[in-house]
């Protein structure tokens, strides 16, 4: 009977002292980027063969609270119900939806439509590839909604907006609210530096999408940030000496049906170099 005592008193003592332990770890830290005057989100491309639910379940998972709204997420033509419900849905998960885009105008009208959204949910930055000719009309657009619009660089897959350096030639004499989403990926797919550009370009860089490539050609294709050859501690250390005040939003793009090992591999690697980049 003393044996078997003795034996549930060890017991209990051993779960006491297990759930003690548990009560004594401490609840998660706060981001690396705590401090920084940039703030690290994701772009809701990155979820484009998934929905709204299963993007906002991944960003809790990672600790991201920034979004760029994609229109499959939330379609231009949603009514102001559909924009409140959707708002509310992020704000269940701490997750603020900074910016709508890319989206794509090739006509006035495209570009009208892209505004109205952007006003209707709320937000006050466009990331957006309007046609070139389009940008004069794009000009009277910013001053009429006093909204920024982010140019994203395609790097050499479509003909316009291939890098920063095009980017600034075609905006540099238009409204300041005019930029461009420096997306380093397709920067450095173009042959370009990002670094060099972050610095040259930085007063019109108002987004920033974060990626790795294999190659500064056409054929370097995405993977996980820290794989490529992308200098990010030399981009970190960048951004805080242009005093980026933005997001940097992780665009990832390899394994899109399964992306969530990528995506997280990919955030924790760019918040070390945060942590570690002096």
């Amino acid at each position: 009977m003393r044996k078997i005592f003795v034996f549930v008193l060890v017991a209990v003592l051993s779960v006491t002292f297990v759930n003690a332990q548990r009560q004594e770890r401490p609840g998660p830290q706060p981001p690396p980027e705590t401090g920084e005057t940039f703030k690290v989100g994701m772009a809701g491309y990155t979820f484009v063969k998934f929905d709204i639910d299963k993007t906002l379940e991944t960003l809790k998972t990672t600790d991201v609270h920034y979004l760029c709204i994609k229109d499959f997420h939330l379609p231009l033509n949603s009514t102001d119900e559909q924009i409140a419900a959707f708002h509310k849905k992020l704000k269940d998960y701490d997750v603020t939806g900074y910016a709508v885009g890319p989206l794509y105008m090739k006509t006035e009208a495209e570009v009208d439509k892209v505004f109205d959204y952007a006003r209707r949910v709320g937000v006050k930055l466009i990331v957006g590839v309007p046609n070139y000719e389009l940008l004069p009309y794009v000009d009277k657009k910013v001053k009429e909604y006093d909204m920024k619009l982010a140019i994203h660089l395609h790097g050499p897959d479509i003909k316009i907006y291939p890098d920063a350096e095009d980017v600034w030639n075609h905006v540099k004499d238009l409204d300041p609210r005019i930029g461009m989403c420096l997306d380093v990926g397709h920067d450095t797919r173009a042959g370009r530096d990002p670094v060099v550009d972050l610095k040259k370009y930085h007063s019109r860089v108002f987004d920033i999408h974060i990626k790795d490539v294999t190659a500064p050609t056409k054929l370097g294709y995405s993977l996980e940030v820290g794989r490529g050859i992308i200098d990010f501690p030399a981009f970190v250390k960048m951004l805080r000496k242009v005093k980026y005040d933005g997001v940097c939003s992780l665009e990832h793009e390899r394994n899109m049906s399964n992306p969530f090992m990528g995506i997280a591999e990919s955030i924790g690697y760019f918040r070390g170099v945060i942590a570690a980049t002096k």
